[in-house]
């Protein structure tokens, strides 16, 4: 399914249209492991079966989730976590059927989510919630730090537990490129002068490069600060699409089709293609090399007109039956342990949520000694061209938009 597709307005208004609808959830399990005390969700939750449903398009997050965190949960709490593939849009769906149904319990427990899912699902009350301040480990997370406590400009209001923080790089092969473009007009000028050697995917990490484009046009970080400005996006979007239109004869295949995901697209770039990809990982080039997937010659870097950086989140369906399961299985990738293991770059290189000043004993230390990255810049150097997501309205309308002024054109 393309992302493109899922997000599309046709989503949105039946999102919409089911806001409000749905059976009432009071008095079913998922509310009343709420009121329990941990040592009660603990003793819950054990001999469960949690179904988790995530994007599973990187090999090495797959491995983290198959191969560390199922089995510690199995053999600490006696969760047994059944993963299946699924994102955005095929959730949303999947909880909207349900409603529709009238089912009182989901077939799924455990979310892997954020932004213009996040907000559709809280359109149609699909999530449980507050559960967040109820997990021992959530006493570590940095809720001061405004792109983990807000998702897309929403607070999470403990709805969804943050997961890890990230910011999108681009990534080009230095031996191709000496010198990466770093504004809009010496990409334009680059892609121009390299025809066929530049091109973006059309779904989740295309779009966040779209967006950082719009900010840019807008005037900066804050120019689109707060909720969706209709005004503002008619304005900005006009001179992105014209923006677009002037690179679209020179990409890969003259513009005339996109990759329909970044992992196609690293596969381009892998294989010489294309100079550039980009990711939502920040650390993705020197897990990539590590791998062998990328050149040596791969580097990352953050342009000038800057980079959106977002966390992801954990979320809890209303009709869990497995919600007490679903928090013991959030407690544990909250911990110090597994954070700290997410984020070692050859494990995952994943950022962490947590205050890590905070954390107690040997991990401020453990922390501070995991591999630095080689092939990109550090996320202290990123962070000044940090930028903040915009509210989900302009993901969703960029993407529909994308589709009708660029694609099918």
């Amino acid at each position: 399914m393309k992302r493109w597709q899922w997000i599309s307005a046709i989503s949105f208004l039946a999102v919409m249209a089911l806001s409000g609808c749905g059976p009432d959830s009071g008095g079913q399990s998922s509310d009343t492991v709420l009121a329990l005390p941990w040592d009660s969700i603990e003793a819950r939750a054990r001999g469960t079966t949690v179904n988790m449903m995530m994007w599973s398009g990187d090999p090495l997050i797959n491995a983290y989730m198959r191969d560390y965190v199922a089995p510690v949960v199995a053999d600490r709490y006696g969760v047994t976590l059944d993963i299946a593939s699924g994102q955005g849009n095929y959730i949303v769906q999947t909880l909207m059927a349900e409603l529709q149904a009238g089912k009182t319990q989901s077939d799924l427990d455990l979310l892997w989510i954020n932004g213009e899912t996040f907000y559709q699902l809280r359109q149609i009350d699909g999530l449980l919630g507050p559960w967040t301040d109820r997990l021992p480990n959530a006493a570590w997370i940095d809720w001061e730090n405004p792109f983990i406590a807000r998702d897309f400009q929403q607070p999470v209001d403990g709805f969804e537990c943050p997961w890890g923080n990230v910011q999108m790089a681009l990534i080009y092969n230095s031996e191709k490129v000496a010198d990466p473009p770093r504004t809009r007009e010496a990409l334009l000028a680059f892609v121009q002068a390299h025809p066929g050697k530049f091109t973006f995917d059309t779904q989740f990490t295309g779009l966040t490069f779209l967006k950082a484009l719009l900010m840019d046009i807008a005037g900066g970080a804050e120019a689109l600060a707060g909720p969706f400005d209709e005004e503002k996006y008619a304005r900005y979007s006009t001179v992105l699409w014209d923006y677009l239109r002037q690179l679209q004869p020179y990409l890969w295949k003259e513009g005339k089709t996109f990759p329909e995901a970044v992992a196609p697209l690293h596969q381009l770039f892998a294989n010489g293609e294309v100079w550039f990809t980009m990711s939502n990982n920040d650390c993705e080039v020197d897990n990539k090399i590590r791998q062998g997937v990328f050149p040596p010659t791969a580097r990352a870097y953050v342009p000038a007109f800057g980079t959106i950086q977002n966390s992801h989140y954990l979320g809890i369906p209303r009709h869990s039956g497995q919600a007490a399961g679903a928090m013991v299985v959030v407690n544990f990738m909250l911990s110090p342990e597994a954070q700290y293991r997410k984020q070692d770059p050859a494990v995952w290189g994943d950022g962490t949520v947590l205050d890590v000043p905070r954390l107690e004993g040997e991990w401020p230390a453990k922390f501070a000694a995991l591999p630095i990255r080689q092939y990109g810049p550090s996320r202290e150097e990123m962070q000044a061209r940090a930028l903040p997501e915009p509210a989900p309205e302009y993901m969703i309308r960029l993407a529909a938009d994308f589709r009708r002024e660029i694609i099918e054109q």
